[in-house]
């Protein structure tokens, strides 16, 4: 009889010939395999384009957060000069000054994050293509 082989797709850790399955998510996604020097690599370009798409996103959530945090900083200016040019309503205008000043901050924090994200993506991406890098200090 002939020998048949299939293929299964397995989730968790798996040994193959040295090499150690470390990944699997779905068919589309690539098995990353750990060899001896301790680096992981990645087998096929969807991956690289996974990792591409990962690292757009978060840049384009992370400009979306700098042009909000740009809007609420403006609006703040606009209420503080409002509180000086209608005094009857000065008061309202600090409550929104103050409100759109947190916003700004708020957004701004935002967008450090995604800047943060949008670096460990393109990190991971190098990874994924089997760059090595090595820390000297």
């Amino acid at each position: 009889m002939a020998e048949e082989h299939h293929h299964h797709h397995h989730l968790g850790r798996h040994h193959k010939d040295k090499e150690e399955v470390t990944y699997t998510a779905t068919e589309e996604q690539t098995v990353a395999y750990t060899t001896g020097d301790g680096y992981a690599y990645q087998t096929t370009e969807e991956t690289t384009q996974f990792y591409e798409k990962e690292r757009k996103e978060h840049k384009h959530k992370e400009h979306a957060a700098e042009v909000g945090a740009v809007a609420a900083g403006a609006f703040a200016l606009y209420e503080k000069h409002r509180a000086k040019k209608d005094p009857e309503h000065a008061q309202r205008h600090k409550i929104e000054e103050e409100i759109a000043a947190a916003v700004g901050v708020g957004a701004g924090g935002y967008a450090f994050h995604e800047h943060h994200q949008k670096k460990e993506a393109k990190k991971e991406e190098e990874n994924a293509d089997g760059k090595k890098h090595h820390h000297l200090f």
